[in-house]
């Protein structure tokens, strides 16, 4: 677990925490073209569009079911607590905002037993995400949860992460899992994270990163840009779209910028921690 030091990182954050530290003014990084910031969320959103109905099972076949380990690990460092108002965005198809939702109620039926009484409220998971064909999916799956009150529990919201529809201060913790190195304004996003979270608030991002171990980085990067594609294009027909997506993996910060980025938008307590040697990265910090 690396703690890394808001103050030093405001300071030392390119442009002092006010732009986009990735991207020009006018383009952004459409995995390794460059295109106008204007055309950048329809094309993302096309690629999400087209995956959108394999995109479970594509997460299974390309990270061996690692990813399901990777998110448990992830929700295992929200904390969910009796009565948590959650916010999961990019949350797509449901994978991290179910699983929070699970551990809030298990916090409930804590609580009833050491007090005797039920929380003050209910918990709730709020699943956000700027593709309505990635919502759907994730609506598909709530009647097979095994999650007490799961429906009641859980509101959908198409929306951008960069322009989010929730007053100032609504939530308690906030999440994004892979999700992030898609947007158009990495601060923008960040931005509107630090401004719906109350005070207290906790941030929460998991996302591929950096490869520490000169070996495995090799194999991993002949894994991505060889048969991630190929997976692609013989199981769901489209090999464009994993393409787009590994080359996202290439052009987002390192560990250690990312987490300047994130203080230099507000979050206190920064840190991150590496999985797999940082094939995948958990950052986050606190709204104080």
């Amino acid at each position: 677990l690396r703690v890394w030091s808001s103050e030093a990182a405001t300071a030392n954050a390119p442009g002092g925490g006010g732009g986009d530290h990735r991207r020009s003014a006018n383009d952004v990084n459409f995995g390794y073209s460059k295109v106008e910031r204007a055309q950048h969320k329809g094309l993302v959103k096309d690629v999400f569009e087209k995956v959108a109905p394999k995109y479970d099972a594509m997460n299974d076949f390309m990270s061996f079911f690692l990813h399901r380990a990777w998110k448990d690990r992830f929700v295992s460092t929200v904390h969910p607590f009796a009565g948590q108002r959650h916010l999961d965005v990019a949350g797509g198809t449901g994978d991290v905002g179910f699983r929070v939702l699970r551990e809030i109620r298990r916090a409930e039926e804590d609580h009833v037993v050491e007090h005797n009484a039920e929380p003050p409220s209910k918990g709730s998971v709020c699943i956000c995400d700027i593709n309505g064909a990635m919502l759907e999916e994730g609506k598909k799956k709530v009647e097979t949860l095994d999650i007490p009150d799961a429906a009641q529990g859980l509101s959908w919201v198409e929306s951008d992460a960069e322009s989010l529809p929730f007053e100032d201060s609504t939530f308690d913790t906030y999440t994004i899992s892979f999700g992030i190195r898609n947007v158009s304004n990495i601060d923008k996003c960040l931005r509107e994270a630090h401004r719906v979270l109350k005070r207290g608030g906790h941030f929460c991002c998991l996302e591929f990163s950096q490869v520490n171990n000169e070996v495995l980085r090799q194999i991993y990067d002949l894994y991505s840009m060889n048969v991630i594609p190929y997976i692609g294009a013989a199981y769901a027909g489209d090999a464009n779209s994993y393409q787009y997506l590994v080359e996202s993996i290439r052009k987002f910060p390192e560990q250690d910028h990312f987490a300047e980025i994130i203080a230099a938008n507000g979050f206190k307590s920064v840190r991150y921690e590496n999985l797999l040697d940082g094939v995948v990265a958990i950052h986050s910090g606190f709204k104080l």
